[in-house]
């Protein structure tokens, strides 16, 4: 069966007239190839790819002008973020990507393990808390540890929020934050799952340290501010006071400097290199730093119009863009030492995507869709996602040109898959009793624009309605797929009993083809049932902690 939804959504543009719309993907076949060969940028027999993902922090589709066109949004209102267009531009972009869940852990851990984080002892909502345990189990593969078998060096910059565990004075693992002595690092964190190097935070910005020398006490416990790998970098000997270092507007230069060391290093060995950037924009408190490397960030926002928005918190979006655009600058300056006379960016897989929606309930920021961050209406959980790898035929790397547009079904859980296919690496067994990539699927064929089958229904979790209550009710799961029987892009929503007992109570129903709202629930329109009977089969082949999608 032949994938509908691989049928473009927008249509071929002029870059200078409208930089936001991309190319009919009906022409690619013979335009891509056509393309590779007259710019140079194909890389026959290349090497395996590097490769980073940039993981923006609560950013709607509406909050990047490479979806203005699909969002609607006018250019009065649009901030324009050139970078993410330039990225865009030189390959592809989905207009039905998701993250697996909508908040910040739950997302994480999925686009981490290739796993639905609702099988995981965190049914919803995030790790809260200065000290959580950590969320991924040691025996349990990452993407790190994935890559890293194959050689790959491996390294993260950036937002953890996974959990962490610290150690005691004797050098024990700490019961909790009280009995942590910072002096004595970290337990278990990126290091212990599968990263060579590590330069970040804990979890969200204003939780994982003091600003500064605010609240800065003997007994803070906000959070632990700066660590490289297992080093806690402010750590004193004054009990659980830190020196300063950690300053919420001054994080974007140091990370930026962070992922230029990883970058410099890596690049001048044999064997490729994975970068997770984790930026912990545009979370709330809208904190933007100054500037990063030269280029102005406080203050340099601006409309599509070319207005200044003279808006925090787009500011604090817009510093993603110019962290994305200085790593495409380094990858397209230096040159490929493992296939001299090529630059970096030819034989690098960039991926920008979003942890979850908007945390700004916004239309202009989540798009034409119901709710945003913490929802499992499509607000909550539809993220932008676009990419490029010249040499690996996704797109065609001209930053000049349209890119490519794809409406096929794709959730953050299947880099996993799709990283395995890239590096001819086999998922783990599950036949055998192996763990890993559970509900993952390769996107590597619709990266490169060709028509594939559907993709198998995704399930993305949280609550209903975003909310801040807790409750263990609030634990919905969706079941998403374009493959039902009847046409249609169908929705099934079941409450917590799925999540937590593998039942199934369907409480909604929607056909996102003809309400994209979310308006209308069908859940008992006769000419609804056979979507229903479908989405209530797949997700009986998926339920439990145990389970699988693939």
């Amino acid at each position: 069966m032949v994938d509908p939804t691989q049928k473009s959504d927008s249509a071929a543009f002029s870059c200078k007239s409208q930089p936001n719309k991309h190319l009919n993907i009906s022409l690619r076949p013979v335009l891509v190839i056509f393309l590779l060969l007259s710019s140079g940028h194909l890389v026959l027999g290349a090497p395996q790819p590097n490769i980073i993902v940039y993981f923006a922090d609560d950013m709607g589709l509406g909050d990047t002008s490479v979806y203005q066109d699909w969002c609607g949004n006018n250019e009065k209102v649009q901030l324009h973020t050139p970078n993410m267009q330039r990225l865009a531009n030189m390959g592809i972009r989905f207009t039905d990507a998701h993250s697996p869940h909508s908040r910040c852990s739950t997302s994480r851990y999925a686009l981490m393990t290739g796993r639905y984080c609702w099988r995981s002892s965190l049914k919803h909502w995030v790790l809260f808390g200065v000290q959580c345990d950590p969320l991924i189990e040691k025996d349990r593969p990452t993407l790190a540890t994935f890559l890293r078998q194959s050689g790959y060096r491996t390294g993260m910059v950036g937002k953890w929020h996974l959990g962490l565990s610290y150690r005691k004075t004797d050098g024990t693992v700490a019961d909790g934050w009280d009995d942590a002595d910072l002096v004595k690092g970290i337990a278990d964190g990126p290091s212990d799952h599968g990263f060579d190097f590590f330069y970040g935070i804990s979890r969200s910005h204003p939780t994982s340290g003091p600003d500064g020398m605010k609240r800065n006490t003997p007994d803070q416990s906000i959070g632990p501010g700066w660590i490289r790998n297992r080093q806690i970098l402010g750590a004193t000997q004054n009990g659980k006071q830190l020196d300063g270092s950690y300053v919420l507007n001054e994080i974007g230069p140091k990370l930026h400097q962070a992922s230029l060391e990883f970058l410099r290093e890596a690049h001048k060995e044999s064997n490729p290199f994975f970068l997770y950037f984790a930026s912990p924009s545009n979370h709330t408190p809208h904190t933007p730093c100054v500037a990063i490397a030269g280029q102005k960030v406080t203050g340099a926002s601006k409309f599509v119009s070319g207005k200044k928005t003279g808006l925090k918190r787009l500011d604090f979006v817009y510093e993603n863009d110019v962290q994305l655009g200085l790593i495409l600058d380094y990858l397209e300056k230096q040159e490929d030492p493992r296939n001299p006379g090529h630059q970096l960016i030819e034989n690098t897989l960039v991926i920008f995507a979003s942890d979850n929606g908007s945390e700004n309930r916004s239309k202009i920021y989540t798009g034409p869709l119901r709710s945003n961050k913490g929802s499992t209406y499509d607000g909550g959980h539809r993220t932008p996602f676009f990419a490029s790898w010249p040499a690996g035929k996704i797109g065609d790397g001209n930053a000049k040109t349209p890119g490519q547009t794809s409406r096929r079904l794709l959730a953050l859980n299947d880099l996993f898959a799709t990283f395995g296919e890239i590096i001819s690496k086999s998922l783990p067994d599950l036949a055998k009793g192996e763990k890993g990539a559970e509900d993952s699927h390769s996107q590597l064929a619709a990266m490169r624009g060709e028509k594939t089958d559907p993709r198998a229904p995704i399930f993305p979790n949280d609550h209903n309605e975003a909310s801040k209550k807790k409750s263990n009710k609030r634990a919905i799961v969706a079941v998403r797929s374009n493959a039902a029987p009847i046409p249609g892009q169908w929705k099934l929503f079941l409450d917590y009993r799925f999540a937590y007992n593998g039942e199934l109570h369907p409480i909604e129903l929607y056909n996102l083809a003809t309400d994209q709202k979310e308006q209308k629930n069908r859940l008992t329109d006769p000419k609804a049932k056979p979507a229903l009977d479908f989405l209530l089969k797949e997700a009986r082949k998926a339920k439990g902690d145990g389970g699988s999608t693939r």
